[in-house]
């Protein structure tokens, strides 16, 4: 196992399980026995699926073992809501409960629950597939494209064993492509090694010589040295009632789909990105429900949100293993006009891009596996002090896909938080839609739906403004 993948198997805690979790809501329910054929034929075929986790004092490894597909799915039917209409707050709490309960450690890490009589806001009765993962087995963009490889895109699809070339690619160490547009006299430059960042970390302190050895190196030397000291340098975010030790104890809620034309349309009128868009809306998000609490929410004030950044290089090949880094967003959460707000979350990502952040923040993960546990938790948390959530943007398939001849309505997944920070938004587009998601910690915020439900009106906010400039 990698050093990155060990860090994230020891991240978990009592406040915050390293799973990423997801919902998978089906148009039609489909037979336990159609999904257990479709983990056969797709799931299966990738030896970590079939591997439980061994531990020891030198580190730990994969230990393939039979698996047998009723310890790992079950399937259950939820109760009727005592109306008699939408029961979608019980398959919230469902979520919620199953993010906070350890996978079975003797078993490969991972588990779905099947859910029947899943009655949505339209009143349709559909099936949901709540999936839970372990995220030492992979990161969130290659699992919901493992995931995702289950469905077909048409009713009939037939699933197909994915090829040995295919199946050997995903378990290629994912550092090999992240390092290859680098050169190996600039990756010894700035060395990457353990002893070297820890190294570094004592030099802090000592900020001349850090210094003098920036000016040593190469612009992409440089430039990695520089996003380094940004990155462990950084002060905390502010002080807010969504910032401090989660119990554990989890919640969850999404919103209905968002049309992805209207967003693209706004991002258009603008001159921004979509994500622009989206994250502004985040943010004001955030300062409606803070300000609904009855806090005062002072123009200063920001909320630093750790982004996961794919850093594999595409070559058509699915890969497993954690292959991203973190970067660390400041969402203006003190503006309060909607159109200032949007141009700063847009010069804040431009600032961004092109920069080695999350390149660094994946170096700190391979560190962080490598050494003592202990040593590992006081350097997580010390950066877990300087975010307040994690937050996640998988673009999904832009048309509609099919299980067993069923429908997928639609999906949402939410990658973990780690040491104490207790609050994960996850932004998922899937088939000309896009859905916000939130899991907070009983001990920051009880009610995530009164979140979610403020994400659409801050976007309706750009969108009047913006045709009422055009007017």
């Amino acid at each position: 196992m990698s050093t990155v993948d060990t860090a994230w198997l020891r991240m978990d805690s009592e406040g915050n399980q390293m799973m990423i979790v997801g919902v998978a809501i089906m148009s039609q329910p489909i037979a336990l026995d159609g999904l257990k054929e479709a983990l056969t034929t797709r799931f299966l075929a990738y030896r970590r699926f079939r591997s439980r986790v061994v531990q020891d004092v030198t580190g730990a490894w994969w230990q393939e073992q039979e698996v047998n597909l009723d310890d790992h799915v079950v399937n259950l039917r939820l109760h009727d809501a005592p109306d008699g209409g939408c029961n979608k707050p019980a398959l919230q709490g469902l979520v919620g409960r199953l993010s906070q309960q350890p996978l079975d450690p003797v078993l490969p890490l991972w588990q779905m629950h099947l859910v029947d009589n899943c009655v949505g806001e339209d009143g349709k009765v559909r099936q949901a597939l709540i999936v839970r993962i372990h995220h030492c087995i992979a990161d969130g963009v290659a699992l919901v494209g493992v995931f995702m490889s289950m469905f077909g895109a048409h009713p009939d699809s037939q699933l197909h064993r994915p090829s040995e070339v295919a199946v050997e690619a995903a378990e290629e160490n994912p550092w090999e492509q992240i390092l290859l547009p680098i050169t190996a006299t600039t990756v010894k430059a700035i060395d990457l090694s353990s002893a070297m960042w820890l190294k570094s970390m004592r030099l802090w302190t000592d900020m001349p010589q850090m210094v003098g050895k920036i000016g040593q190196l190469g612009q992409t030397a440089t430039k990695l040295a520089l996003d380094a000291v940004k990155l462990t340098t950084m002060d905390s975010d502010s002080a807010t009632r969504l910032k401090g030790k989660p119990n554990g104890r989890k919640h969850v809620a999404w919103s209905e789909p968002l049309p992805l034309s209207e967003v693209k349309a706004i991002s258009k009128a603008y001159g921004c990105s979509i994500n622009d868009v989206l994250m502004a809306s985040v943010a004001g998000a955030l300062r409606a429900y803070l300000r609904a609490c009855g806090d005062t929410v002072d123009p200063a004030c920001q909320v630093r949100v750790m982004v996961p950044v794919n850093l594999r290089k595409a070559d058509g090949h699915q890969k497993l293993g954690n292959a991203f880094g973190l970067v660390p967003l400041v969402l203006p959460v003190g503006l309060e006009d909607p159109v200032a707000r949007l141009r700063e979350v847009q010069r804040r990502m431009d600032e961004l891009k092109g920069g080695y952040t999350a390149l660094v923040a994946m170096s700190v993960l391979g560190v962080l596996g490598a050494t003592p546990k202990q040593v590992q938790n006081e350097i997580q948390n010390y950066f877990a002090r300087k975010a307040t959530a994690v937050m996640s943007n998988v673009p999904g398939p832009r048309t509609p896909l099919y299980m067993a001849g069923s429908q997928l309505d639609q999906v949402m997944f939410w990658v973990p938080q780690s040491g104490d920070i207790g609050i994960g938004v996850s932004i998922l587009s899937y088939n000309g839609g896009v859905q916000f998601g939130i899991v907070t910690d009983d001990a920051l915020a009880r009610d995530p739906e009164n979140i979610i439900r403020r994400f659409e009106p801050e976007f309706e906010k750009l969108v009047l403004l913006a045709l009422m400039d055009e007017v």
